[in-house]
C-alpha cells in the first residue's frame, strides 16, 4: 500500500537531473509536489512534464541564500500548508577538482550549495516536521560522501562528507520525534553535472551508468515505507562502477 497520496513534498534542484525525475515520480505517486531551483526555465519545463492533478508547482530559490530559502518555504507553507517530505537534490561541482587547482571561489560555491544549502533547507522544514511528529528528509548525497576519490575532487568530497554528517546527526536528534533522515549515496549518474567533468564523458559511458530515474525510484521506495521503518543510509551504484 502506498502511504504517499496527498503527502506534501519539496524537491530542491527540481529543474533537472535527479531532482526532476524524483519530482515527477512522487507526483505520479499522488504527492503534492513543489520544486525549487535557481533557474526558472528548467522548473517550468519540469512542471510541464507532469500533466496529473494536482500539478507540480515551482518557485525559483538559491539554496545558498538563507533569506531566499526562508521565503521559498514560507511560500510552500502558504500553498500546501506544510512539508511532509524534503528531497534535497540541489548540488554542483566544477571542472578543476585537484587541491592545487581549486580556487577559494570554487570551494566556497561548492560547499555553499552542497552542504550549507542542505543545512538551510533542513532547518526550514524540521520545526514543522517535529510539530506534526512526522516527516522524511532525503539528502541526495554521493558515494563521494562515503569515500573520498579524485573523481569527485577535494571540494565536492568535503561538501558531501559534510552533508553525510548533517543527515546522520539530524536523524539522531529527531528519531524520537517522528522525523526520518536518509543519506542516499548514488555513484555516477547521467545528469548535467557530468558536463563539469575535467575529461568529457562519452555517450557510451553515460548510457551504462545510473540514470536519474534509478535514483528517483529509490527515493520513492524509501518514502513509501511506514513511519516505523527508517533507512539512514543507502548506497546505489552503477553495476560497472567499483564502490570507491
Amino acid at each position: 500500500m502506498s502511504h504517499l497520496k496527498g503527502k506534501r513534498v519539496v524537491v530542491t534542484g527540481g529543474g533537472t537531473g535527479i531532482g526532476r525525475s524524483t519530482a515527477i515520480e512522487l507526483a505520479a505517486a499522488g504527492c503534492r509536489v513543489a520544486i525549487a531551483g535557481r533557474r526558472e526555465a528548467p522548473l517550468v519545463e519540469t512542471a510541464g512534464l507532469f500533466d496529473g492533478d494536482p500539478g507540480i508547482i515551482h518557485r525559483s530559490c538559491d539554496v545558498t541564500n538563507r533569506r531566499d530559502v526562508d521565503a521559498c518555504f514560507e511560500w510552500v507553507r502558504a500553498e500546501m500548508g506544510g512539508v511532509d517530505i524534503l528531497v534535497q537534490s540541489a548540488g554542483t561541482n566544477v571542472p578543476h577538482r585537484r587541491m592545487d587547482d581549486t580556487t577559494p571561489e570554487d570551494w566556497e560555491r561548492i560547499v555553499s550549495v552542497n552542504a550549507t544549502g542542505a543545512f538551510h533547507c533542513m532547518q526550514a522544514v524540521l520545526p514543522g516536521m517535529r510539530e506534526q511528529r512526522d516527516g522524511l528528509i532525503v539528502l541526495i548525497n554521493s558515494t563521494s560522501g562515503v569515500r573520498s576519490h579524485p573523481l569527485g575532487g577535494v571540494a565536492y568530497c568535503a561538501s558531501k562528507f559534510a552533508m553525510s554528517a548533517l543527515g546522520r546527526l539530524a536523524g539522531h536528534e529527531t528519531r524520537d520525534e517522528g522525523v526520518r533522515v536518509t543519506n542516499l549515496y548514488p555513484g555516477e549518474v547521467e545528469t548535467p553535472i557530468l558536463d563539469n567533468r575535467p575529461v568529457p564523458v562519452t555517450a557510451e559511458h553515460r548510457a551504462r551508468i545510473l540514470q536519474p530515474e534509478d535514483v528517483a525510484a529509490m527515493v520513492v521506495a524509501v518514502a513509501r515505507l511506514p513511519p516505523r521503518a527508517s533507512v539512514p543510509e543507502l548506497v546505489l551504484k552503477p553495476t560497472i562502477q567499483e564502490f570507491i
